[in-house]
């Protein structure tokens, strides 16, 4: 689903970096690090800021109700009968909400696909966008297998819909905020092809930015792979710096510190296209799913690999997270460009 860089902070190479094969569709690099390059710690340190809001926190058990719910459809590849079930859950969850589809059609490798993302949104008081995202598609290139995806895109889009259920009915004391159910984020091939992915986030993110909103998303979070029962969520390079510091601040006031940022990677995933279009993002992602990632992108990739703990601290972080951007300010504090891939 993804390509990868990934380094530890703890392991320092006087070498050049050495290429590791990650899985069929991407790869990972130990990179190199001189002494007197490798930071003390892998997050500077930033300026507390006093969230704004009540504390919120997610019905674990729910989202893992709600997972199991998405992974008893199957798999749920582009064009399958079983995407369209789906799509229509994850609408009957959002009964009453504001709800819009965002439908296109995407030319990949594989021919014409329609594809259509839910976008969920909760008013705030104060003018400006937070998004949160999530992709609920499994790999086409997988279809004729019984891969259910349950980390790799189930768990997340369940855990977008419990804190749904968290925002429902509030009146919230900062920036609106969107859940962005997104489509096509898999690769049609199993080899991974940017241009052949990310397919509902770039159709989205161009939208934005074309109708004006872009400049009103204070942060796009990302949520991947994060239901992992062994967590461990790392710091993306590709992501906007102050905002990933956000993230580990957020994780921090609740004590769930140690299952983030032990290590660094660099991830194209569907944060990408609106770091592209200007957007600060955050990619919360567990990229390491079994013992040398063995589980990603197999039909081992099920509900008994999770943890109800893993997707309690994960939308709690997210939650802390929204509040913290609330008290923030509309000015974020000044950060070197991010890198994004060209």
């Amino acid at each position: 689903m993804i390509l990868c860089l990934r380094r530890s902070v703890w392991l320092i190479f006087l070498s050049t970096a050495v290429l590791l094969g990650c899985d069929e569709t991407k790869k990972e690099t130990a990179a190199a690090q001189s002494p007197s390059s490798a930071p003390t710690s892998p997050v500077p340190a930033a300026k507390p800021i006093e969230p704004v809001g009540p504390a919120l926190h997610v019905d674990a058990a729910r989202a893992m109700q709600y997972t199991k719910e998405i992974v008893a459809f199957g798999p749920r590849w582009d064009s399958s009968p079983t995407i369209d079930k789906v799509r229509a859950y994850i609408k009957g969850k959002l009964k009453g909400d504001q709800v819009e589809e965002d439908a296109f059609v995407a030319e990949t490798s594989a021919g014409k696909m329609p594809m259509k993302n839910i976008i969920a949104k909760f008013p705030g008081t104060k003018d400006g966008i937070i998004i949160i995202g999530s992709h609920y598609d499994t790999n086409y290139w997988l279809r004729n297998t019984p891969f259910v995806g349950a980390n790799d895109g189930a768990a997340t889009s369940a855990l977008l819909l419990a804190i749904a259920d968290q925002l429902r009915g509030k009146k919230l004391e900062g920036y609106s905020v969107w859940l962005a159910f997104l489509d096509g984020e898999e690769s049609f091939t199993r080899q991974w092809h940017t241009n052949d992915a990310l397919w509902g986030s770039r159709h989205l993110a161009k939208k934005l930015q074309d109708d004006g909103a872009s400049k009103k998303v204070k942060a796009f979070l990302l949520a991947d792979m994060i239901g992992d029962a062994d967590l461990g969520i790392e710091r993306d390079e590709n992501s906007t710096p102050w905002l990933e510091d956000l993230v580990l601040q957020a994780a921090t006031r609740l004590g769930h510190q140690s299952h983030f940022f032990n290590r660094i990677t660099s991830v194209e995933d569907d944060h990408i296209p609106f770091a592209r279009a200007g957007m600060p993002v955050a990619d919360l992602i567990d990229i390491d799913y079994g013992y040398n990632n063995s589980f990603h992108h197999t039909t081992q990739d099920t509900v008994d690999k999770l943890s109800v703990d893993s997707l309690k601290i994960s939308g709690d972080v997210i939650l802390e997270t929204i509040r913290l951007l609330n008290g923030m300010g509309d000015n974020p504090p000044p950060t070197p460009p991010q890198k994004v891939p060209s």
